[in-house]
């Protein structure tokens, strides 16, 4: 770090520091010395880790597809999620610093004065009308996202602006960002309900809850969007398998072996697909659930499990695990028992993807799983089988879980739809010697179609071995 300091004070290579005028140098010999100082100091040690690459994430991903990406989901996809949830109007408000989740979605991420984002259908078709500050409104306006940008003045209400127009429209409901089930759908502050209210006055009885609105428009994913997913499907499972062939037993740690992924990401330009600090998540020991990766030794005999996602373009993610078995000594294959359970959770996972099409329950994608868990005589596992994936590892969609529950999971009784993507695993659990838990779970992505479901990579055939020759 030292080294690269240097260059960055300087503005030159080491052997340019020398071109300096050695007449202006020579009148002060403590000038020499301290110069000299600075240079030794910023020299690269033995024991200096070498500096990645910058990322070049434009040359080596192209151009953002995010604006026309958004543009086409709310002109082709919204007019149908308004239909569909059977919403007359949709209002979001977006503001600096403490914006709505939706924003970047419906282009309010560069609010500042609060600005008013308008949905509808009428007789005429699909409407988009926003009520922004002067300031903001010429950049919005050149997004070309919506059919008017409407300026208001300085010192004037965007939302009262807004509700004069929803007023005079006569919606019969106005879907707001309030939900107790959805986050995607629960951006709307008390303070900007309760003024949003005020100004309705009687006709705040017609407010009701975007959340089956926004389910409806961010479960489904365009084409466009899926070749993306599939691209960070690939990276995500292409570093694990590169991360396993860096291990050497009874020296590597979990950590080491996240750092490595780290290392790739940054090499690639991709970023987290959920929070850094459990991104990845090695574990070569038993069930930790969602934590971070320790500094474990990785020994013969271990079952390493990593669950890792990349971000590509910071706004598509994915969720993809691979797992890996250490061999001992003398061993070229995996243990009978280890490679029996490696099999029943690849069965599991095979199970919940051969159930997925259009018009089945989350829930019914679960039970598929666990009856062969059952029939294999795992242990049971408390996680869902599965979940949407897409801006978030875990998106807006049906949930894939529920089936073992004595009270069912509203979002594992939504049915799936052409358009929705999932990670989804298959599990095997047994008990370690100590009396811990060591679950396999067989984690890949596929998209729903109209004829069923498609894997968005290759699924993980076979355990991988560790220190095989």
């Amino acid at each position: 770090m030292a080294y690269i300091a240097g260059k960055v004070l300087f503005g030159v290579h080491l052997q340019e520091y020398f071109t300096l005028s050695s007449k202006y140098l020579m009148r002060n010999k403590y000038l020499i010395c301290a110069f000299l100082a600075i240079v030794f100091a910023c020299q690269p040690s033995e024991k200096s880790t070498p500096s990645l690459k910058s990322p070049d994430s434009k040359n080596r991903w192209g151009e953002n597809p995010w604006p026309e990406i958004r543009k086409k989901r709310i002109s082709q996809l919204l007019p149908d999620a308004l239909r569909n949830a059977d919403v007359a109007c949709w209002l979001v408000i977006c503001r600096e610093n403490y914006n709505d989740p939706i924003a970047t979605h419906v282009g309010g991420e560069n609010a500042s004065g609060s600005a008013v984002f308008l949905f509808y259908n009428d007789d005429s078709g699909f409407h988009s009308l926003v009520f922004s500050p002067d300031g903001e409104a010429t950049a919005l306006d050149e997004l070309d996202i919506h059919e008017k940008v409407e300026r208001v003045p300085r010192g004037e209400s965007s939302l009262a602006k807004a509700v004069d127009f929803v007023k005079s429209k006569g919606f019969q409901s106005i879907a707001i960002n309030s939900s107790e089930a959805n986050e995607m759908a629960d951006g709307m502050t008390h303070s900007q309900y309760l003024e949003l209210a005020r100004l309705l006055d009687s006709d705040a009885s017609k407010l009701v809850s975007s959340e089956e609105l926004v389910y409806e428009w961010l479960s489904i994913k365009l084409p466009e969007e899926v070749e993306i997913l599939t691209k960070a499907a690939q990276l995500a499972a292409d570093f694990q398998v590169e991360a396993y062939a860096m291990i050497e037993p009874g020296k590597t740690t979990d950590a080491d072996v996240a750092k490595f992924l780290k290392a790739k990401m940054a090499e690639y330009g991709v970023t987290d697909a959920w929070h850094p600090d459990q991104n990845p998540n090695v574990n070569s020991g038993p069930d930790r659930g969602h934590s971070h990766a320790t500094d474990k030794i990785i020994m013969p005999g271990d079952v390493i499990q990593t669950d890792f996602g990349v971000k590509l373009y910071g706004v598509w993610v994915s969720d993809i695990q691979r797992f890996a078995y250490v061999l001992k000594d003398g061993e070229t294959t995996a243990p009978a028992d280890i490679q029996r359970y490696w099999e029943n959770g690849k069965a599991g996972s095979r199970a919940a993807f051969a159930a997925m099409e259009p018009g089945v329950k989350g829930e019914d994608i679960d039970r598929a799983q666990r009856d062969l868990m059952d029939a294999n005589g795992s242990l049971y596992v408390p996680w869902s089988t599965g979940h949407p994936v897409g801006y978030v590892a875990h998106d807006v969609g049906p949930n894939l879980g529920g089936a073992r529950l004595p009270t069912p999971r509203p979002a594992a009784q939504k049915l799936l739809k052409a358009g929705m993507v999932f990670a989804f695993d298959g599990f095997h659990c047994w008990k370690l010697p100590d009396g811990t838990e060591k679950t396999i779970s067989v984690e890949e992505m596929a998209v729903v179609t109209e004829s069923g479901a498609n894997y968005l990579i290759a699924p993980q055939e076979e355990l991988i071995l560790v220190g095989k020759k």
